[in-house]
């Protein structure tokens, strides 16, 4: 039986992932899983389920990668947005996809989602662990990639109304990064808010089902739309120290990080906006994703700061001024 199963798993997986798990650099044992719990055939499957959605549903174009290392250890600090955690799954596919050698990043889940039925195993099968502090050391200590959200659920809790306002980050990050000499790749992830406009938490609802909130967006459906998204890396941070600094140190640091972050955010949104001006009309065919979207609220830039002017209909002339979808 356990036969059966791994040959199902392995034949989810495409031609392409299939290759590129071959130049992962993941010491697989015999039976296909690391020391982890990293199954080889659960992260093929994951990879060809993603492989579609990154290069045809949300489009996301990355940009950075170069500063992500071929090898070795390494912290990716990014914002978290989009009342569900569709960020996470673009940086795996950015670094698979789109990063020669492929890499494959190991998570922190938050410790709710380890209660919640079935997904604790797979967490485990794809690498992702609970976000306690000897995970992390573990990893770079194995020179892997850790990808962390500073914001936790305050980020993917966000309403649509904060978008890409960061909520307060966590510092532990910060003393795991310098305890273990590993350096902070800063990255953005631009579209999920758009994607996952939420509007509304079912309080009631997310007592039952024993999760911090359930996000109720703009188009009730708890599923993202299909709009373009922007991915950008930026350059290894490298910071001095043993991780024993005092609180206010240590937030200075953090405060650096942070604000690198905010300018990636402000990067990919005005590199999102060319893209979707770019398309036209055909952004809003969704390139097969559905009829075409006669109205959208739009953000104005007026008087430096940004306005939402409401519905308009799409090519309505905006009065000159500078749309921001």
């Amino acid at each position: 039986m356990e036969s059966e199963g791994h040959d199902i798993w392995s034949r989810v997986s495409s031609e392409e992932v299939t290759a590129r798990l071959e130049r992962l650099d993941v010491p697989f044992g015999p039976y296909g899983y690391d020391r982890f719990g990293l199954s080889k055939r659960h992260i093929g499957a994951f990879y060809t389920l993603l492989e579609p959605l990154y290069r045809r549903y949300f489009r996301v174009e990355s940009t950075g990668l170069e500063h992500v290392p071929e090898q070795g250890r390494a912290m990716l600090i990014g914002n978290h947005s989009g009342g569900i955690p569709v960020d996470a799954g673009m940086v795996f596919s950015s670094l698979f996809f789109d990063r020669d050698p492929p890499r494959h990043p190991h998570g922190m889940v938050e410790k709710f989602a380890q209660n919640l039925p079935f997904l604790s195993s797979i967490f485990s099968r794809l690498g992702q662990l609970s976000g306690l502090p000897e995970h992390a050391e573990q990893i770079l200590q194995e020179e892997r990639l850790l990808l962390v959200f500073p914001e936790g659920v305050r980020g993917t809790g966000k309403l649509y109304r904060d978008r890409y306002q960061l909520a307060r980050f966590g510092t532990g990050f910060m003393r795991i990064a310098l305890q273990n000499k590993s350096p902070i790749i800063p990255f953005a992830f631009v579209g999920g808010e758009e994607a996952m406009p939420v509007i509304y938490h079912a309080p009631l609802l997310a007592q039952l089902l024993k999760v911090p909130y359930v996000p109720i967006p703009k188009h009730l459906l708890p599923i993202p739309k299909p709009v373009l998204c922007q991915l950008s890396y930026g350059e290894p941070l490298y910071f001095e120290g043993t991780g024993d600094e005092t609180d206010e140190v240590i937030q200075g640091y953090v405060d650096q990080v942070k604000e690198r972050i905010v300018g990636l955010i402000e990067e990919g949104r005005a590199r999102r906006e060319e893209r979707v001006l770019a398309l036209g009309e055909s952004y809003w065919w969704g390139e097969g994703f559905g009829e075409p979207s006669l109205t959208s609220s739009v953000d104005v830039t007026k008087g430096g700061r940004r306005e939402n002017i409401g519905p308009r209909r799409v090519g309505e002339d905006q009065g000159g001024r500078e749309p921001k979808v």
